[in-house]
């Protein structure tokens, strides 16, 4: 591929002539100029991009004009959706012609969102049994179902599906990348939906993963996603927590579920299979003792005891299952399946049983599943290694806090802010109910439900209110219903897609929820016109990652972890209010620190450009003029 011989302004007034609101947007002007500089002079850049800058085209255009691979990684499924359904065929077709040659794109999914094409042979055919057991005669049904749109799909990806399989279904008819041998020893590894996904990856012009994805790609030394010049990382206010999550280690109990079952395939040994089994059920009682706790390395004497353990009887399966010889197709390959999560296994219980000095262990989890980690304390190292000296990065985000460049190692980014095109000053107004007690005081949840009462009233309904916990939320949903006359879901009430479709179809609707749909909810028009925020986002004191990383920096981690991090909750949930030029409406916060504390212009500062009010009544006047 060869450069464009037009300059990235003229290929963007291309393109955003071809929409069908075109509209000249400065921001977005300044950002793709930016991208392209980056891209020529090989810098990295960081770019905050308010809602409505059009920040996709921004980077796509000059990644497409430079005529080199780039990878973009989304940390939203919705986004990557948009890419692949929507903005890459538009610069397709619109773009074809002034860039000389056809654009190329793929979305790379791990390996466990695919069809396995030989799974479902040896289920099909009768082989594999033990697969089919307790699935009961609906579920067969489902597989059969299955076995037919696989013949027809081009992509197996269980996306495609007009409605999800049940968990159990999917998982007896796919693989996980610790369980895969690879193509070179599949026999249908030549038409292998995830490996025929990673050919298509590797000829593209532009490659979509999630996130998570690209960090597995980190740890494994580039040996997942093909070769690339440049990297895109939309969404980047999550990149830390997310490279955190996947260069480390995790380990559950389920995982040596998955491993009994995978080994009971191929061997018929059952005081083995209850060995590894049982281990699992040992180490999953001793470490929920400690769910929510950080550990100490060297790792707690029960915890290691309980790992030794179960090393123990995987290296005695993995000796019986290499024992084995057969010429059978089917059997060789569970038989292969085994050997490798035998092999993959029992590599992470020994990186979790010699864990670096540079590293914090924690169990955490919902209570009955817990999960070992031990993730890095600063992932500035890994990612300088694996990605700032490889290749040339763009980190966008609508949201970006200003310690993101420190905390993620990123040598001297340029840094920039394009703003966003709407008229905030306008159509927006601030809101701090400061004559609330304190959200310490044992008065404030009853007079929090007092102002969302008022509030709501003011506003027809129409309200999305945000709370920092689920207790916080049902008793706040609880305490408004029948008193405002207006229908009020909780995020107890439907999945997250439904829920929110439900409270986009009745202008009336309140919509109270957690801190899982601060951002990711992208309602326009009338029928979301007040986001409440009941406390300032402050992560948890208590979180055993952040604790470590606490006491690494001292004095200084509240400035460097809390608050950026509660700055970035705050604006991506006042985001969620205005989404087009048209929409109006406020965004109420209902804790007085936001007005009282020395580091309120840190949090303020971050948000978008709003008026400022600490008048309920101006508040509410606002609301009425839109409802009216």
């Amino acid at each position: 591929m060869s450069e464009s011989p037009l300059g990235v302004g003229e290929l963007l007034d291309i393109a955003t002539s071809a929409l069908p609101a075109a509209e000249r947007r400065p921001g977005q002007r300044e950002m793709a100029d930016a991208v392209d500089r980056a891209i020529a002079d090989g810098r990295h850049l960081v770019v905050q991009a308010g809602t409505g800058t059009g920040k996709t085209l921004a980077y796509l255009v000059p990644a497409l004009r430079a005529g080199r691979t780039v990878v973009v990684a989304t940390a939203t499924k919705a986004l990557q959706d948009q890419l692949a359904t929507k903005d890459l065929p538009f610069l397709a077709e619109h773009l074809r012609e002034p860039l000389g040659r056809d654009l190329e794109w793929a979305v790379l999914k791990g390996r466990s969102n695919y069809l396995c094409r030989q799974r479902l042979a040896e289920i099909s055919s009768g082989d594999d049994q033990l697969a089919l057991e307790g699935l009961g005669d609906g579920r067969r049904e489902e597989i059969a179902a299955l076995a037919s749109w696989a013949e027809s799909s081009e992509t197996g990806d269980q996306a495609e599906l007009d409605r999800l399989p049940d968990p159990a279904v999917w998982r007896a008819v796919s693989v996980t990348s610790d369980e895969c041998p690879g193509a070179s020893r599949c026999p249908l590894g030549s038409t292998c939906f995830a490996e025929v996904a990673r050919d298509r990856a590797s000829t593209a012009d532009v490659v979509v993963v999630n996130t998570h994805l690209y960090g597995l790609n980190v740890g494994a030394d580039d040996a997942i996603l093909p070769e690339h010049d440049i990297v895109v990382f939309d969404e980047a206010h999550v990149l830390e927590d997310v490279m955190s999550d996947t260069v480390g280690v995790d380990l559950s109990p389920s995982r040596f579920s998955t491993v009994a079952s995978t080994v009971r395939r191929i061997i018929d040994d059952p005081s083995l299979i209850a060995s590894i089994s049982d281990a699992g059920i040992a180490f999953g009682e001793i470490i929920e003792g400690h769910r929510g706790e950080r550990l100490e390395i060297p790792l707690p004497a029960d915890v290691t005891a309980a790992l030794v353990t179960a090393r123990g009887s995987l290296e005695r399966a993995s000796a019986v299952v290499n024992a084995i010889e057969t010429d059978v197709e089917d059997a060789r390959q569970r038989r292969l399946r085994a050997q490798v999560i035998l092999t993959r296994s029992t590599e992470m219980i020994d990186r979790t049983l010699s864990p670096s000095a540079d590293t914090v262990a924690f169990v955490s989890g919902a209570p009955g599943s817990p999960s070992l980690e031990i993730a890095p304390l600063d992932v500035g190292p890994t990612m300088e290694a694996g990605v700032w000296s490889r290749r040339t990065a763009i980190l966008t985000s609508a949201t970006v806090p200003r310690s993101l460049p420190e905390r993620i190692g990123l040598p001297e980014p340029e840094v920039i802010d394009v703003g966003s095109p709407f008229d905030y000053g306008e159509n927006s107004l601030l809101y701090c109910a400061m004559h609330l007690p304190a959200p310490n005081d044992p008065d404030f949840r009853a007079a929090t439900h007092e102002e969302l009462a008022a509030l709501i009233t003011a506003a027809g309904g129409r309200t999305l209110a945000l709370f920092t916990s689920w207790a916080a939320m049902d008793e706040a949903a609880s305490a408004l219903t029948g008193r405002v006359p207006h229908t009020i879901l909780t995020q107890r009430d439907l999945p997250k897609p439904a829920l929110v479709a439900a409270f986009a179809e009745d202008e009336s609707t309140c919509l109270f929820a957690t801190a899982g749909l601060f951002q990711g909810v992208d309602v326009p028009g009338r029928t979301l016109s007040l986001v409440v925020i009941d406390r300032i986002p402050f992560p948890r004191p208590d979180d055993p990652l952040l604790s470590a990383r606490r006491d690494r920096l001292g004095r200084a981690a509240f400035g460097q972890i809390d608050l950026p991090r509660a700055a970035t909750m705050l604006a991506q949930a006042s985001g969620r209010l205005i989404r087009n030029d048209a929409d109006r409406g406020v965004v109420a916060v209902l804790d007085r620190r936001l007005g009282t504390a020395g580091y309120r212009w840190d949090l303020i500062s971050a948000l978008p450009p709003m008026r400022r009010t600490r008048d309920r009544a101006e508040a509410e006047r606002f609301l009425r003029t839109i409802t009216d």
